[in-house]
């Protein structure tokens, strides 16, 4: 995608345009500051009406971590769609590994996941991206 064409944010249409996830386990409600082969932040709004709030956990609803991976996920699969220009190309990029994941708190209805990626270095098939991380707003 080139520079000039480049969006500065994507929402859901466009989303879902590059990474073939849908309801329920579309994660990623839009992306804002896009610099395409750079860096991203994808924005998930937690909600309570959210299928895995029913057992996880009954009475006190927490957004589980390995959704919160997902999340992750799916922000840098937009970040590199982008950047390898796969929008309507109903092309496939896999999740391929994480390493060194904390969780400082808890994850609850009505926060919102701020998913920051960063980087998209190409190493032959693959695209390392650094540091999604989650915030409040």
């Amino acid at each position: 995608m080139t520079e000039a064409a480049a969006p500065l944010s994507a929402d859901l249409d466009l989303i879902q345009r590059i990474i073939p996830h849908r309801y329920p386990f579309l994660l990623v409600d839009k992306v804002r500051d896009i610099v395409v082969g750079e860096s991203c932040v994808g924005i998930k709004n937690v909600t309570i009406n959210e299928p895995q709030f029913t057992g996880h956990f009954p009475g006190m609803p927490i957004f589980p971590g390995v959704m919160i991976i997902e999340a992750m996920a799916q922000t840098s699969g937009i970040l590199v769609g982008l950047t390898m220009d796969l929008v309507d190309k109903q092309a496939k990029v896999f999740f391929m590994g994480v390493d060194g994941v904390k969780f400082r708190r808890k994850v609850v209805p009505g926060d919102v996941l701020e998913l920051q990626c960063e980087g998209a270095a190409r190493r032959r098939a693959r695209v390392e991206i650094r540091g999604p991380r989650d915030g409040r707003g």
